[in-house]
């Protein structure tokens, strides 16, 4: 006889049941988020289940309840911050609503990664579609299509007022400061985000009857902020710029490496706002004024969205933009 010992039977909602003192349908009742059930009955179930290192059978439980509880995530560049935070930020809320989310990564610009990404996550049986950090065009083919599910889009919709707002905040703490030439580096043309948060700035600019005076465009990398520093400084050096706005704070952390090469010192020559809050945006040299946007807030109304909960509830609702700042901005220098 070999001796390997086998695995014991992994336990099941009978021994759960057995544990916890309760019958097998309270064991079911917790497991698919009964709202009557006493909190005390619910703590004993929960603390057997964790005793007895009991797993959900997602597939078994969709065939009495009509739903795996999964939410699919399609992440679009997803080695970039945002995507990798929006990613985070609806496993959180995910979790906390009692879910999971099952994740494809797809390539944008490859229709037929995006095909395979589509059937990858409908294959595991999921209740609805979220995706991140999408391309306008993405959102809409996607919505075109009969996924069968419902789909909703991070940063999109109610999440893009907090874009925009956020943005708004950024051009108005410029015009405080004495700023009337103001340029903005963006992002990508047909990403959501950049969408947003350029009609944001300039409605920002707008309310102080000003209009962007130079406008430049990256693809969120620090590189691309670098890249575009010497078009930067000369527009600086020629008296036509003493502000702007970077539609994310990685571009902004490239800009200001590429302006100290140049000679340009922020915020003395140049202040500087990005958007993010990126953990690492306190330890800039000089430490960047950004943008702080509920990305787990926005999280939650996507994934009350797909599963149909109330939109008005509580854990559907963002907080405010919030300006972050810090030494790279300042006033206007006479």
């Amino acid at each position: 006889m070999s001796d390997v010992t086998r695995p014991a039977r992994p336990a099941g909602v009978r021994e759960v049941a057995r544990l916890a003192g309760v019958s097998t349908q309270t064991v079911s009742r917790v497991i698919n988020n009964y709202a009557n059930i006493r909190p005390e009955t619910r703590m004993r179930v929960l603390e057997a289940m964790r005793a007895l290192d009991y797993r959900v059978n997602n597939a078994a439980r969709a065939l009495g309840t009509a739903s795996t509880r999964t939410i699919g995530v399609i992440a679009t560049d997803a080695t970039l911050y945002g995507p990798t935070v929006g990613i985070a930020a609806l496993a959180e809320a995910a979790r906390e609503a009692g879910l999971w989310i099952a994740t494809a990564y797809a390539d944008a610009g490859d229709p037929a990664a995006i095909d395979g990404a589509i059937a990858h996550v409908l294959a595991q049986g999921i209740d609805g579609l979220v995706l991140v950090a999408p391309h306008a065009r993405m959102v809409a083919a996607l919505r075109e299509r009969e996924l069968g599910v419902p789909v909703a889009a991070l940063h999109a919709d109610d999440g893009a007022a907090a874009q925009r707002e956020g943005a708004a905040l950024a051009a108005a703490h410029l015009v405080d400061l004495g700023h009337r030439r103001i340029g903005r580096l963006g992002g990508p043309v047909d990403w959501l985000e950049e969408a947003s948060r350029a009609q944001g700035s300039e409605e920002g600019l707008h309310r102080a009857g000003l209009s962007l005076t130079h406008e430049w465009r990256g693809d969120w990398s620090a590189r691309s902020g670098a890249d575009r520093a010497a078009e930067v400084a000369a527009a600086v050096q020629a008296g036509e710029l003493t502000a702007i706005l970077a539609a994310n704070d990685q571009m902004a952390l490239g800009l200001m490496a590429g302006l100290a090469a140049s000679g340009i010192r922020v915020p003395n020559d140049l202040a500087v706002v990005g958007f993010d809050d990126n953990p690492d945006a306190a330890f800039y040299a000089p430490a960047l004024t950004t943008v702080r946007v509920d990305v787990l807030g926005d999280a939650r109304r996507c994934v009350a969205e797909v599963t149909g909960a109330s939109a008005g509830g509580p854990t559907s609702v963002s907080a405010p933009a919030q300006l972050i700042v810090r030494a790279s901005s300042a006033p206007l220098m006479a």
